[in-house]
């Protein structure tokens, strides 16, 4: 069962390549940090401030063309680790039918921040997250 989860923290550091954003337990304790790109940091911190831009970006563009073509984006889902490296799956509804579409953890939290919507981790990737720890 997935567990539910809440953006709790992005670590944007300017001197490195590597930034942290850390997911948070909903009904929980149990938290975990995620390693992201510099520009991925820098979206999802945008949005979290709710800073507009004058055009839309990447993720914006995203939840637009899913709402434009008949979908809502229902959540995401942080589904598998492996070697270190997260993998997450958007999960969009259209037409009653639920199509999950494959994409980096940063990009569905960005897009799930931009959408509004739940963030969700498989309970064993979260195990093995807090076994590396």
């Amino acid at each position: 069962m997935p567990v539910h989860m809440e953006l709790r923290r992005i670590i944007i550091n300017e001197v490195d390549e590597s930034q942290i954003i850390v997911l948070k337990e909903v009904e929980g304790d149990r938290s975990f940090p995620i390693v992201i790109g510099i520009f991925e940091a820098a979206s999802i911190n945008r949005r979290v401030k709710g800073e507009q831009s004058l055009r839309p970006l990447t993720h914006d563009l995203i939840t637009s063309v899913v709402e434009l073509m008949g979908g809502e984006i229902q959540d995401i889902v942080i589904s598998d680790l492996k070697e270190h490296t997260y993998f997450a799956k958007l999960r969009v509804r259209k037409d009653g039918e639920l199509i999950e579409v494959d994409c980096r953890p940063s990009d569905a939290v960005a897009l799930a921040v931009t959408a509004k919507v739940p963030v969700y981790v498989a309970e064993d990737v979260l195990g093995e997250a807090l076994d590396e720890d």
